[in-house]
Order: structure tokens, then C-alpha cells, then sequence
């Protein structure tokens, strides 16, 4: 069933690139996601899965109606709809920045913050590698220009609009970044997506060549012309019709609109189950990226072993392992399994029942399991005993690398979980405890 809801989505989504039917496109792909956020549970706990269908669900009033509404002239957005896909825009980078600020967190005090970021963050990559290596001044102007755009930069989003249209080249030059340094999945290109609503007709106007300007302004009179030519007799009785869609449109958003607010402001004196009532169906968020900075890099490796002597580790498909392989750049898409595993590096086996049950499984040879990883080192055979260790990496020096070859240097931190033996009769049991000591 899941993999049809991810099949249907996926269709839906590919209707709505080439303009088919883009509001039930769109309602469409928000079902199929809201569903398969419902159901992957602990592999869909991330701020971007809210970001993304909030976003889809404010598109479907903002999108053009029709079959094939081409440009849309005929149907323009709501105002209310463009407002508040700005506004998540303009939520995603300020919460982020108060977050950074009421977290106490003495990285972003002392402009410290991104020394070490780039190596830190879930699937690094090889441009952040070398960015790594520049002096600290550079950190430190980096962390200081996070902090001024995203509590600063992004209120002139409400000033005219020549200084919106500033606003945009600088937060997309700065997200541009971010995507090349950092693997955040389709987090970066949904907020860069939300900045082109900073631009207008106008602006675009003025920068096409003359040919398509001409294209676009004949084209968008065409439609507008036949989409009045095609009110008939029947105009009238749409009127009662166009009325309650307006009436609910209105509800909806207004509603979204005052439990982003509410959040936004913690929910001061404010009434707070119109908000509550919205949770399940994650349209309207608060957002806060990066309030505390990851002190070092861990990782989880998974070995298996047929005498208790000799271990082959797991090699994963997208996270550091070996050490003299450049991390690469996935992003858009994200492999959830992966950055899970980055999460529980940082806390205990007993928070993340995610890593005994992969090696219960591991142990049995488990088909859906062993796809997660990028090849099975047992073959046929599963393993008779499956352990966990914990490693902390770093990026190498770059004298290091021309030295060596090597990307990484890693150290081995000890056991993570415990360690499982599955008996012939089938029964799994404990034979090590682990030794890893608590992260900071």
C-alpha cells in the first residue's frame, strides 16, 4: 500500500510539472504525503516533511484552476495564498534564527558555530569539505551573516518591492550554498522555491527576451479573452457556488494563518485548540533549524560475524564509512534510514529502538533490511552474531589528504548496543552490553 501511495504521488506530481489539472494534481500529492508521513512514523519526524506539506496544501488555493490553465491569467492566485506562502517562507528562516538565540547555545554566542558544522551535519559533502578547511574568520562571518539573514534580512520581505527583489537574489545566493555544503534534503529547495514568490510579473517582464515577453502578454490576453467568451447562460448559478468556495477558502487560510501565529508567538494568551486541531494534517508548523550545533561526528556501524571472531561490516549506501571516499551531494533526495542513524549517534540505543531492531533483523538475513545497505557481506548465509560499534570522525587535514588519500580519520568510541547472537533453535540473545560512554 505504501509503495502505491508514493507511486500515485509521484504521478500526480509529474501532471502538475507539465500543468495538467494542477489543483487536484496538487491535492492529490498533499494526500499521498500527508499518508505516507502518517505511516513511516519514526522515519518522518523531520521539520522538512511539515515545511513541504504545508507548502502543497496553501498551492492547492494558489494554483490556477482548470484542466490545462496554461500561464493562468484567467485564474490568478489569491492574495491570501501568496501571503502565506511567503509567510512560511519568512517563518522557516526567522524561527530559526530565534530558535539559535533562545537556545542559549554558547556556539552562536561566540560565533563559533560553523568551525565544525560542515563535518558535523548528516551527510556532509565534498565542497563542505574543503569550505571546512577555511580560516576562522571566515566561520565566524559566516555565523554572523546566518544570524543577521535570518532575524534581520528577511523582514523586507514586507518593505516595496524593489527591496523584496534584493532580498531574493541574497537568500538564494545563500541557500545556493547551503546546498552545495550540506546534504538537507529537499529542505533548501522548497525554501529557495518559496523565494521566487518574492518576484512579480514585472520583474520577470524585464528580464525575458523580447520575443518571449511578447509570447507571455499574447498568450495571457488569449486566455483571459476565451476564459470570457466561455461564461454562458449558466454564469449565474455558478455564482452561489463561487461564493462558498470563496467562504471556505477564506476559513481555511485565515485559520492557518492564526495557528502559524499563534506558534510563532508561543501561543501567548492565545487559544490554542484551533491550533491543536490542525496537527494532525501538519499545515501549519513552527520551525526552528540549528538551535543547538552538533559537537562532533558519530557513527553507527553495523558488523555481522559467523564465529564471534571475524566481523565484516554493513557498508551503508549513503553515509561516511570508508575513509578515503569523498562524501557526495544526494540532496534533493533523502535517505531516511541514513540520517535516522545520525540521529541516534548522538543519544542512547535505548531512544532509538531503530538500531536492536535492524540487527534482530540482520540477523535473519532480512530482504527490506539489507536494501537499506548498499551490499550484504554474508551473501546467503546471515551472520550468528551482529554487533554495533560506535565511531567518531573527523574531517582530515588537508596535508593529510595530499599525504594519504584520505577523506576521513575516525576513532573507535566502543560498543554502541548490544551485541545479538541468534542460537540454531532461532532464539536471539544478549552476549555483550554496550561500552560506548554518553556524547556531549
Amino acid at each position: 500500500m505504501l509503495s502505491v501511495l508514493c507511486w500515485t504521488g509521484m504521478l500526480a506530481s509529474l501532471l502538475l510539472v507539465l500543468n495538467l489539472w494542477p489543483r487536484a494534481m496538487l491535492a492529490i500529492a498533499f494526500v499521498c504525503f500527508l499518508s505516507f508521513v502518517s505511516a513511516a512514523q519514526d522515519f518522518s519526524g523531520y521539520q522538512s516533511d511539515g515545511m513541504l506539506l504545508e507548502a502543497g496544501f496553501i498551492s492547492v488555493f494558489f494554483a490556477p484552476s482548470g484542466l490545462r490553465p496554461g500561464l493562468g491569467r484567467p485564474s490568478p492566485p489569491s492574495r491570501a495564498s501568496l501571503f502565506l506562502l511567503r509567510w512560511e517562507w519568512f517563518r522557516i528562516y526567522f524561527e530559526s534564527g530565534v530558535v539559535k538565540l533562545l537556545s542559549g547555545d554558547p556556539e552562536w554566542r561566540h560565533f563559533t558555530a560553523m568551525d565544525e558544522y560542515y563535518q558535523n551535519g548528516p551527510l556532509p559533502t565534498w565542497i563542505g569539505w574543503y569550505i571546512q578547511h577555511f580560516p576562522h574568520w571566515f566561520h565566524a562571518a559566516t555565523a554572523f551573516a546566518t544570524l543577521s539573514l535570518e532575524l534581520g534580512l528577511v523582514w523586507l520581505l514586507f518593505l516595496p518591492r524593489k527591496w523584496r527583489i534584493v532580498c531574493f537574489f541574497i537568500v538564494t545566493s545563500w541557500q545556493l550554498g547551503v546546498i552545495l555544503t550540506a546534504n538537507y534534503t529537499f529542505l533548501n529547495y522548497l525554501v529557495l522555491v518559496l523565494g521566487v514568490l518574492l518576484l512579480d510579473d514585472r520583474f520577470v517582464l524585464g528580464i525575458v527576451s523580447l520575443r518571449w515577453r511578447s509570447r507571455l502578454l499574447t498568450g495571457s490576453a488569449l486566455a483571459e479573452a476565451i476564459s470570457m467568451r466561455s461564461k454562458g447562460w449558466w454564469a449565474p448559478l455558478s455564482q452561489p457556488w463561487r461564493i462558498v468556495k470563496l467562504t471556505a477558502s477564506s476559513v481555511i487560510l485565515t485559520w492557518i494563518f492564526y495557528a502559524t501565529t499563534a506558534q510563532m508567538l508561543g501561543n501567548a494568551h492565545l487559544p490554542i485548540s484551533p491550533v491543536i486541531a490542525l496537527e494532525p494534517f501538519r499545515i501549519a508548523n513552527r520551525y526552528g533549524l540549528f538551535a543547538v550545533m552538533t559537537r562532533g561526528r558519530y557513527e553507527i556501524e553495523f558488523q555481522g560475524s559467523t564465529d564471534g571472531q571475524k566481523w565484516m561490516a554493513y557498508p551503508y549506501r549513503y553515509k561516511p564509512q570508508e575513509l578515503n571516499l569523498p562524501p557526495r551531494i544526494y540532496a534533493p533526495y533523502q535517505p531516511r534510514f541514513d540520517w535516522n542513524l545520525w540521529f541516534a549517534s548522538l543519544g542512547s540505543w535505548r531512544e532509538y529502538p531503530i538500531v536492536p531492531n535492524t540487527e534482530v533483523r540482520l540477523l535473519t538475513n532480512d530482504k527490506d533490511v539489507l536494501e537499506l545497505f548498499s551490499e550484504n557481506p554474508f551473501g546467503r548465509e546471515a551472520p550468528r552474531q551482529v554487533r554495533v560499534l560506535l565511531w567518531q570522525y573527523w574531517f582530515t587535514t588537508m596535508s593529510d589528504k595530499r599525504a594519504t588519500g584520505m577523506w576521513w580519520r575516525r576513532q573507535l568510541l566502543g560498543l554502541y548496543a548490544p551485541t545479538l547472537e541468534r542460537a540454531p533453535d532461532g532464539k536471539i540473545t544478549i552476549v555483550e552490553w554496550p561500552t560506548a560512554q554518553p556524547r556531549e
